[in-house]
């Protein structure tokens, strides 16, 4: 049995929730989109592996593949969306509608549809006649803690050679994105009657100085780094949530600081962190306040794919656009650990993305179906 037209495809990848998140009461499986893909690769003529996330009920990865060799194409996409708010849709997120040349509904841009768009481009192919291997990877939950591209990585296997990521970028090779990490900056002092200083360890006061000493990091971390081909050149940081106290006539015992810093490529992650510990330890050196920091997920590193790689120069050239940069995160990092050079290219728009009313405009629809059968053509015949 065929898989279905392209249109009835979005539908039922759309039609089936896969919402990941941190937060449990949001949390889902998504092996209603991985068994849709699966039974469509397999019917396309593609050899399907459906790898369950280790340690995660209900999660997958999917790896389809056609041909053998070590080079070839990954496409690769996640199969998860972020959590939606029906209240401000003004349509139901898990049905496909279309209306004013616009398919709406949640993952059309980010980026269910991309899959879709990647079967029906070889759906007149003769997979046998590959002279490059052809892989299809679908991953579990890259909106909230990259399980899947994660659990990839530490099967250490070799997938291909040249990889493009379908996330939204409006028909424009992507080969550089920044990271992000999240820190919890945590001060514990000692509660009193705030009637006199003396009866406690004021955490508040004590996390004045360690938003000052941040700031001033942030200054020096710019002033060290910088890339013009970024539209914000340098890595930023932002204070993003704090809360201390629990009463106006009460010394602040405990004071917890958030933070999210998104570093340019160059910048390792843990190199960053044990910075900021170094600083914030010395800082608080001699005082009765108790420092914690930690991570609240492992983060996201920064990827750069050098601009001379065959699938970024092949990607320019079909796309008729240089290859450029952007400031959000994907899975890219975790697929050049298993040795691909990566491009991020998908038909959606990052503006679409995590947004109600979520659409993909259909003209962005046959270009990207031409782009993906010319890398075909290029890199597996």
């Amino acid at each position: 049995m065929s898989a279905p037209a392209l249109i009835p495809m979005i539908e039922q990848l759309i039609a089936a929730p896969s919402v990941s998140s941190i937060s449990p009461q949001w949390d889902q499986t998504n092996e209603q989109v991985i068994q849709h893909l699966a039974d469509w690769c397999r019917s396309a003529g593609f050899s399907v592996e459906v790898l369950p996330i280790p340690g995660l009920s209900g999660k997958y990865n999917l790896v389809a593949s056609a041909g053998k060799g070590p080079d070839g194409l990954v496409l690769s996409g996640h199969t998860d969306t972020v959590p939606y708010d029906e209240n401000r849709w003004q349509t139901d997120p898990f049905k496909l509608i279309e209306r004013d040349n616009r398919l709406y509904g949640l993952g059309t841009s980010d980026m269910k549809a991309f899959f879709a768009l990647v079967l029906e481009s070889v759906r007149d192919l003769d997979l046998t006649k590959l002279k490059h291997p052809l892989t299809l990877l679908a991953t579990a939950d890259e909106e909230s803690t990259m399980c899947g591209a994660q659990a990839l990585v530490d099967t250490h296997r070799r997938l291909g050679r040249h990889a493009v990521i379908g996330e939204p970028t409006g028909l424009k090779p992507i080969r550089m994105h920044k990271g992000i990490t999240m820190e919890v900056i945590r001060l514990h002092g000692r509660s009193g009657h705030s009637s006199n200083p003396a009866l406690g360890v004021n955490a508040m006061e004590g996390m004045y100085r360690v938003i000052g000493d941040i700031l001033q990091w942030r200054d020096e971390l710019q002033a060290r780094y910088r890339n013009p081909l970024f539209e914000v050149e340098v890595p930023t940081l932002n204070l993003g949530h704090i809360h201390g106290g629990d009463n106006p006539n009460r010394i602040c015992a405990s004071c917890e600081l958030q933070i999210d810093l998104r570093p340019l490529p160059g910048m390792a992650l843990q190199s960053l962190h044990e910075e900021l510990q170094q600083r914030l330890e010395k800082l608080m050196a001699g005082s009765e306040l108790r420092l914690e920091i930690f991570t609240p997920f492992p983060g996201v590193p920064s990827m750069e794919t050098a601009a001379d790689t065959e699938i970024v120069q092949t990607a320019e050239r079909l796309t008729g656009h240089s290859a450029a940069s952007v400031a959000f995160g994907t899975e890219a990092p975790f697929l050049q650990q298993l040795g691909m050079d990566t491009l991020i290219l998908g038909p959606g728009d990052i503006d679409q993305a995590h947004q109600p009313n979520e659409f993909l405009g259909l003209e962005r629809i046959q270009p990207m179906i031409k782009v993906l059968r010319d890398l075909i053509r290029h890199f597996c015949l």
